[in-house]
């Protein structure tokens, strides 16, 4: 999966765990010395059920759970408590 930081911007991102919608790619992080994308974040809401990954209502999403990126969508696999 070589994907651009840009390339990720306004794709819908699904949980295939539970097939909910969990928003639009907001922004991207990177690994600096490496280059790499780390994590992707997705605005949250204040009362989503991944509230492990939220920060400012904010879900941030390791790089490890994206199982699939596609033309429009990513799909990520993200257990709820």
């Amino acid at each position: 999966m070589k994907e651009k930081g840009l390339d990720f911007k306004h794709k819908e991102v699904i949980n295939i765990v539970d097939g909910k919608k969990l928003g639009y790619v907001q922004d991207v992080c990177a690994d600096l010395e490496t280059g790499t994308i780390t994590s992707i974040i997705v605005p949250g809401e204040s009362n989503k059920l991944l509230n492990i990954f939220a920060n400012n209502n904010e879900i941030v999403i390791p790089w490890d759970k994206i199982r699939c990126i596609g033309d429009e969508l990513i799909l990520v696999e993200i257990s709820t408590l």
